[in-house]
């Protein structure tokens, strides 16, 4: 070998270890982008979407989940939550105990009553709702002046405005508003606006904005909530919900989901129909579902399955799971004998010519659980009991266990059973999808009152419960969203963009990410009201530079399909679902 020969060899050599020193220290550099992003003119977009693309399917995941406790005292116990556009979840309880672990704010008047047992004048200082921040886990005490909203019903308007219904005794028929959009809120209440007793109803927002109360105890009717400051104009009688009356009821809280048709699906005790709330006609009778009572006091778990738009047919599948045969709150409530509650788990196809209830078994039964639809289109159940029914002093056994549900696995691998938490989550707990992928998690009172000592004390800690998909060892992965750069008020059908990075794409492609539109449901007594995640139909995606991907999405077609409102947006890459921005759509 001569002596340039060596020059250029050596050199040769010398600049592949420069080049891969250089590779590798940039290789899980964090991206950064500017908070406005324009990109050069002279650069053109790499598609990242060729047809043919092989699908790499979502990460295996082997977390069972991660539990911490956030909060001590949330200062009520967590009865009824909603998770508002503001960061806020408002929390409250009944105002018929008179007392809650948080006082009314100095300088606010405490609020006169009449104590029924002793005739005497007294006056209530505590605080019965709370506003609490998930950013800073603190909360605002808020007053209730009149109505009592024990057992009451909920939504968000599509202005972010919160909408609370019905009650208890003075509440029964009252209307609550609070937002939209406010730092320090009070609630706007209305009393006697409704035209008959809302007490254990269930509130489904519609495809105009408009709100449906269905149901409540002895209320065999549904109707509308009215404007605010205005009355409701008559009631429609539901025949359907005195046929599904046992003695014991067994159809409080119907499960009520707006089914991509428009119409609504109505579970109570164990039977479905399909109502048209336009003609107030019942359009379909579905098969019963065998096995026992769902609705309360039985207390199953409900959810409308995530609703797919990139699908050719775009189908409205729901499932119903646990609760209790019929005669189990008369054994729990005269006998205080808790029956198991049902192991069952059942799906159907709503949209189908000929639809048939799918069933299998959950690794455990579960009465007064929540079923929770996670941004990657999973179920979360958790909370509830294992025997006996709601009510106070009615059940035992906590279930203190999650367990994730994959819908789109085959029958036998969809169940996954979590790391379980080690406070008892049963009558009157709830839990909520936060935006960050968490779950909130609290309540939990089985007293007709607030007790600090007992088998299980009033609870009003709160807990955080990380879901498999947010194991840190996957973090590199994780999707990370410009909020700065990407659209946030979306119109029905029209194209939009969000931009994203990811520090690790592996070769990411189209096929490998999904963008889901979640409504915070309103939740209470073991059901989501107004529930729903939809899977975005994805244009394209583009890279456009140093792991910033832009993809252009399709907004949902109709208010049909997505009533207007405010949505937490999620991009999801193989499963691993990053932190949501709200947007929203009307």
């Amino acid at each position: 070998m001569s002596q340039l020969h060596k020059v250029l060899f050596i050199l040769t050599l010398l600049f592949s270890v420069v080049a891969e020193a250089k590779s590798k220290k940039n290789k899980h550099k964090k991206p950064h982008a500017p908070k406005s992003f324009n990109p050069p003119q002279n650069i053109s977009f790499i598609q990242v979407d060729p047809p043919a693309l092989e699908n790499k399917g979502d990460f295996e995941i082997y977390s069972t989940g991660h539990w911490e406790l956030i909060s001590e005292n949330a200062g009520v116990s967590a009865m009824h939550i909603n998770l508002l556009s503001t960061n806020k979840i408002i929390v409250f309880d009944a105002k018929v105990y008179r007392m809650s672990r948080i006082r009314l704010p100095d300088g606010v008047p405490c609020l006169p009553y009449k104590d029924f047992k002793t005739n005497e004048d007294k006056l209530d200082c505590f605080a019965h709702v709370v506003e609490y921040d998930i950013e800073t886990n603190k909360v605002r005490p808020i007053k209730i002046n009149e109505g009592d909203p024990w057992c009451s019903c909920g939504g968000v308007a599509p202005d972010g405005t919160f909408v609370n219904a019905g009650g208890f005794a003075d509440g029964a028929r009252s209307v609550r508003f609070m937002g939209p959009n406010c730092q320090d809120c009070g609630w706007r209440e209305y009393d006697n606006v409704l035209s008959q007793d809302r007490w254990y109803a269930t509130q489904q927002i519609l495809p105009n904005g408009d709100f449906i109360l269905v149901g409540g105890r002895k209320s065999f009717s549904y109707e509308f909530v009215p404007m605010e400051g205005l009355s409701s104009q008559k009631p429609f009688f539901f025949p359907f919900l005195y046929e599904t009356s046992d003695f014991d009821e067994n159809n409080l809280y119907p499960f009520v989901h707006l089914s991509t048709d428009g119409n609504l699906f109505i579970f109570a005790n164990n039977r479905s129909i399909l109502l048209n709330p336009n003609t107030h006609k019942i359009v379909r009778t579905f098969p019963v579902l065998p096995g026992g009572s769902r609705n309360y006091p039985a207390s199953g778990m409900s959810a409308l399955l995530p609703i797919d738009l990139n699908a050719d047919t775009v189908n409205a599948e729901v499932i119903v799971c646990g609760g209790n045969i019929p005669d189990a709150f008369y054994f729990a409530e005269t006998k205080k004998i808790f029956l198991p509650a049902l192991q069952d788990c059942n799906r159907m196809i709503i949209t189908d010519e000929s639809p048939e209830w799918d069933s299998e078994l959950m690794p455990s039964g579960r009465t007064m659980g929540d079923a929770l639809v996670l941004p990657n289109g999973q179920l979360l159940f958790i909370n509830g009991a294992q025997v006996g029914t709601a009510a106070w002093w009615d059940a035992d056994s906590p279930n203190y266990t999650p367990v994730l549900y994959s819908p789109e696995k085959p029958k036998g691998l969809r169940f996954k059973v979590l790391k379980p938490s080690q406070i008892a989550r049963m009558y009157h707990s709830t839990s909520a999808v936060l935006p960050s992928g968490k779950i909130w998690v609290s309540g939990s009172n089985t007293h007709d009152t607030y007790r600090d000592v007992d088998k299980f004390p009033t609870e009003t800690r709160v807990e955080a419960f990380s879901p498999p998909y947010l194991d840190t060892d996957f973090d590199k992965y994780r999707p990370q969203i410009n909020e700065d750069v990407s659209e946030k008020e979306l119109s029905y059908g029209g194209i939009f963009e969000t931009v994203f990075s990811v520090e690790d794409a592996d070769g990411l492609t189209k096929n490998d990410i999904k963008v889901s539109m979640y409504s915070p449901p309103f939740t209470t007594h073991g059901f989501s009201m107004g529930q729903r995640l939809l899977f975005l139909r994805i244009e394209d995606l583009v890279a456009d530079f140093e792991g910033f991907y832009r993809v252009r999405l399709v907004a949902p077609p109709s208010s049909v399909i997505a009533p207007p409102g405010y949505y937490l947006l999620f991009v999801v890459h193989r499963g691993l679902p990053g932190k949501a921005m709200w947007v929203h759509i009307q």
